[in-house]
């Protein structure tokens, strides 16, 4: 198209070119051969136009269709379904952990002997006597799993306090809670305690021993 474009301007100057040398008659000939060309660009415009804007239209039908197949509907069930699927794998997770937790008792839980009614007492001291030290073998796991949780809190704690350090935070600390009715009546009882009553202090004296006679007119 582009070529056809160039090679239809290429004619229109050489036409332009002869139209200056060329005699009287044959200038009819070239405006002609000049508007026939012209014709044919305007045509060529035209319809590259036409395909651009179809291109257009359809691109942007396309972008229309795309953009509305997720409908508040389709969305809605879409939603449901992620849901169902969740809840089942939720589901079979629980299941799952069910069953390695038991698989993990038996091996660990040793069965005890069916009769034992009809056991022997030498036996049942044994027994007795395993279970005794499989139970302190366990409790000291525990103390171990234990302490070593603490420590591992305790490090991460001051590990969070150095990162905070060096970036230069202000770790706020836990303030105690303190009512303020509490030390409302604090602030009372000492300002009651800092007032001094001194008139009950003062000793009361009997009789007006410093009151003035009045003077009699005569």
């Amino acid at each position: 198209m582009k070529d056809s474009l160039k090679d239809a301007e290429i004619e229109l100057q050489k036409l332009d070119v002869q139209n200056e040398f060329n005699d009287s008659g044959e200038e009819i000939e070239c405006t002609s051969e000049r508007e026939k060309v012209e014709r044919e660009l305007r045509a060529e415009r035209a319809r590259k136009k036409a395909e651009v804007r179809k291109r257009l239209e359809e691109a942007g039908r396309a972008k229309k269709a795309k953009k509305g197949f997720l409908t508040p509907e389709r969305k809605k069930k879409l939603r449901k379904l992620l849901m169902l699927k969740a809840t089942e794998d939720l589901k079979l997770q629980q299941k799952k952990r069910a069953e390695e937790r038991q698989i993990v008792l038996s091996e660990r839980i040793p069965t005890l002997p069916s009769d034992l009614d009809n056991i022997h007492p030498d036996e049942l001291l044994i027994l007795s006597e395993e279970y005794r030290s499989r139970i302190i073998e366990l409790e000291s796991e525990i103390y171990d799993l234990s302490y070593m949780n603490r420590k591992k809190d305790f490090e991460i704690n001051e590990l969070t306090i150095a990162v905070n350090d060096l970036r230069g935070k202000f770790v706020k600390p836990t303030l105690k809670r303190i009512s303020k009715t509490d030390s409302q009546f604090d602030k009372i009882k000492k300002q009651n305690a800092a007032k001094i009553d001194f008139r009950s202090t003062l000793k009361t004296r009997e009789g007006n021993k410093f009151t003035m006679e009045e003077v009699k007119k005569y």
